[in-house]
């Protein structure tokens, strides 16, 4: 069972999932993460990201999984 802080939590991972995404379509987003552009709109819409995507948008896009799930830290993940 999920506790407040854990539901707040996943109630800002949609924004982050568009703040990432930034002024790419769904479409294009998701072509280049290698998914489908139905669940980058519903995952952008409160539907609670599969782990396999939330790994690969991390790599892809450089993003720390620390802020992507958290909001902790920098976004982007240090080279």
């Amino acid at each position: 069972m999920a506790t407040g802080a854990t539901d707040r939590h996943k109630k800002k991972l949609p924004e982050r999932i568009s703040e990432i995404r930034g002024k790419r379509s769904q479409r294009q987003f998701a072509r280049e993460l290698g998914v489908f552009q139905q669940n980058v709109h519903r995952y952008e819409s409160g539907t609670t990201p599969h782990a396999d995507f939330l790994i690969t948008l991390a790599l892809k896009e450089n993003i720390s999984l620390d802020w992507l799930l958290l909001g902790r830290g920098r976004m982007r993940r240090s080279r």
